[in-house]
């Protein structure tokens, strides 16, 4: 039985707790710092989840900070230059090279702070050094669909991570999710079921097989 087997069948279909989430975190946290990746499909709720995550170590003692992959998107510009604006999000569409570098990093602490870049939705652009990553912090929580991906590079960022998560939603739930949420960001009804069941459900797809090499598969 592989990990994720093993910890999904502990708690069946029953939600999983942020409270409980936490306790295993702590559990896992005996070296200087712990590496946690949350994977899933697009509207699957990672950045809510890892924020919570985040927020809920921090009360709980250990410091803790959230670094999204979702800082390493091409800018707009270079989408565009590229050819594959039409398709933002999908796994050619990121500097993983940069990404990976940026885990090796924090993964070796040398008493220096490390910057990181984080994605602004209301500019749709990354921006550069917005997440500061202290050399005292011991949890870093890092969430995207790809961590857990092989293609286009996106294979070095498993090795590089101490445990990665899956995040699992029912599909309805999840596509319900993101119209909603690209609606908030300007996109029309239409044009939110549109790029919800057009490029993000390609991603999707495409991340769906990875949940099978999650060390944990995560219910909401």
């Amino acid at each position: 039985m592989t990990r994720s087997a093993e910890a999904e069948g502990a708690t069946g279909d029953r939600p999983d707790t942020v409270a409980g989430l936490v306790r295993d975190v702590l559990t896992e946290l005996v070296g200087p710092r712990l590496l946690l990746g949350i994977a899933g499909p697009p509207g699957a709720g990672k950045s809510t989840l890892a924020s919570e995550l985040v927020d809920a170590l921090v009360e709980a003692g250990p410091t803790a900070v959230l670094v999204p992959m979702d800082g390493f998107h091409l800018a707009q510009r270079e989408l565009e230059r590229l050819g594959r604006a039409d398709r933002k999000g999908a796994p050619d569409t990121f500097d993983v090279d940069g990404y990976v570098a940026l885990l090796a990093r924090l993964r070796a602490p040398d008493g220096r702070t490390v910057y990181a870049p984080e994605f602004r939705r209301e500019v749709e652009e990354p921006v550069a050094g917005a997440v500061a990553v202290g050399p005292d912090v011991r949890v870093v929580v890092t969430e995207g669909n790809y961590l857990l991906h092989d293609d286009h590079g996106w294979g070095q960022v498993r090795g590089l991570l101490d445990q990665v998560w899956y995040l699992d939603l029912p599909q309805e739930t999840r596509v319900e999710r993101l119209v909603a949420r690209l609606e908030r960001h300007g996109r029309s009804p239409d044009a939110a079921l549109a790029w919800a069941t057009g490029p993000d459900e390609r991603n999707a797809r495409l991340v769906a097989p990875g949940r099978s090499r999650a060390d944990r598969v995560v219910r909401r």
